[in-house]
């Protein structure tokens, strides 16, 4: 039993063995990854892999698999044919007659492919430059390369979703609608692989794919350490893949994908409409085509009127023009977004660019920066509007990954908890602004699934 009282079943144990992608380990690898070590690395894959299994519960809660972390346990062993995992105390919902799930098996090696190329292959490797704008794009070619998400060959068809993990069923019926549409067309989906406006596309676009007999359908998630946890993979995707921090997880959504939906959300979608359009207002990449749809269903109306107004005090009409808005119109998104797509084919064939990279985009590298939401760096961001918008834009998007740290990330609710709410200020109609933006979410119950007595974790 768990501290919050919550009885979770388990297998005591079972073994897996690879069956593609990873199935090699040089012994280096193996003793970086050892329960004997009890290293950073170890927990990391353990922590991952735990989450992984827990994909059938839909919570937020951090401490929902930090509480059964001491119980479960991982062991690697080396086949002369491959690679074995004995796992311990696994979460029973993530098996079928004491078998696990071959969906998440396949979940389970691509956290151990990630978290060992990512140690041994990024971090040892001289030609890998993570402290240069080139050198981080560069880098997330490579992880995308070894996760083979990169389709070479392939006609663009990869929409990003982004959207809320706490949004009440008429919005989440809605993003399967859209899904379902974007499927029935031949379209790809890439989201951030949780719940909610992340799982309903996918959903919807598994079923417009079946009937249409397409059964190479992609269903790519993208997360990250610090949140998969709190975020675990939902059941639809198939294809799992987990960056090094927030700031590449969030390149790889835009140098993976041909065109962005944004659903409703709350702190963490600010967080990634924030930073797109930081992206697309950048002077060098006023030219790329790259098609950007925010949409809801009708009852979602004022929402996308917030967000809107929202940019416009903050970043103005020329942000606003990045985008368009479509409300309760499913097969429409669709339609725009194809248009949208094509239009990015075009362009890239023109420029001789690979359909399956976006090299084309320059991230500027406020963008690329990991930001450790601290005390210290939430205090002193610059939202003031004595810089350039896309530069503003950029420092408005590390305040709500600050928020989004404080309210469901290990390292972010132990902070506040330690020091108190985050502290943030700027010029006054900015904040007056996200003030009101931020109080919206809280009312309409999007900053986290159970919200009762929800404290926010900032200060204006």
């Amino acid at each position: 039993m768990n501290k919050n009282n919550i009885v979770t079943e388990v297998i005591k144990q079972t073994e897996i063995i690879a069956q593609s992608g990873l199935e090699l380990l040089t012994n280096d690898e193996i003793k970086l990854l050892s329960k004997d070590t009890n290293g950073e690395q170890y927990l990391l894959l353990k922590k991952c892999i735990l989450a992984v299994l827990n994909s059938g519960e839909a919570t937020d809660n951090i401490y929902h698999v930090h509480n059964q972390l001491p119980d479960f346990d991982v062991e690697i062993i080396p086949l002369n044919k491959g690679l074995k995992l004995k796992i311990f105390n696994a979460p029973k919902s993530a098996f079928v007659d004491n078998k696990m799930i071959n969906g998440l098996q396949e979940q389970v090696f691509s956290v151990l492919r990630d978290i060992v190329f990512l140690k041994q292959e990024l971090e040892f490797n001289s030609r890998i430059d993570f402290k240069s704008s080139k050198g981080i794009s560069n880098a997330i070619f490579h992880i995308l390369r070894n996760a083979k998400a990169l389709q070479v060959g392939e006609e663009p068809s990869m929409v990003v979703c982004w959207g809320g993990h706490s949004i009440p069923k008429h919005e989440y019926k809605y993003t399967k609608d859209v899904g379902y549409q974007l499927g029935l067309r031949g379209l790809n989906v890439i989201t951030g692989c949780g719940i909610g406006a992340m799982k309903g596309p996918m959903k919807g676009a598994l079923i417009g794919h079946t009937k249409q007999r397409i059964c190479s359908g992609r269903y790519v998630g993208i997360t990250e350490p610090a949140i998969i946890a709190a975020e675990s993979p939902n059941p639809i995707v198939n294809e799992l893949i987990i960056m090094p921090d927030i700031e590449k997880r969030l390149e790889a959504f835009v140098r993976l994908g041909h065109g962005i939906i944004v659903f409703p959300g709350g702190a963490g979608t600010a967080e990634e409409i924030l930073y797109i359009l930081g992206l697309l207002l950048e002077p060098k990449n006023k030219t790329i085509p790259f098609p950007l749809i925010f949409t809801g269903p009708k009852e979602s109306k004022s929402y996308f009127e917030d967000i809107d107004n929202f940019i416009e005090k903050t970043l103005g009409p020329e942000a606003q023009a990045k985008y368009q808005i479509i409300i309760d119109a499913p097969d429409k998104v669709a339609k725009a977004i194809q248009t949208g797509i094509a239009e990015v084919r075009e362009y890239r064939k023109t420029k001789q660019d690979a359909y399956h990279y976006n090299w084309q985009l320059t991230i500027d590298w406020d963008l690329q920066e990991e930001f450790v939401p601290d005390h210290l760096n939430m205090a002193k961001l610059n939202l003031s509007t004595n810089q350039a918008a896309h530069e503003l834009a950029a420092n408005l998007r590390k305040a709500f990954s600050g928020i989004v740290a404080g309210n469901i990330k290990e390292q972010g609710i132990a902070a506040v908890m330690q020091h108190g709410p985050y502290q943030l200020s700027g010029d006054k109609e900015i904040m007056n602004e996200m003030d009101n933006l931020l109080k919206n979410f809280i009312k309409q119950g999007r900053m986290k699934l159970n919200q009762e007595g929800y404290q926010p974790c900032y200060e204006i």
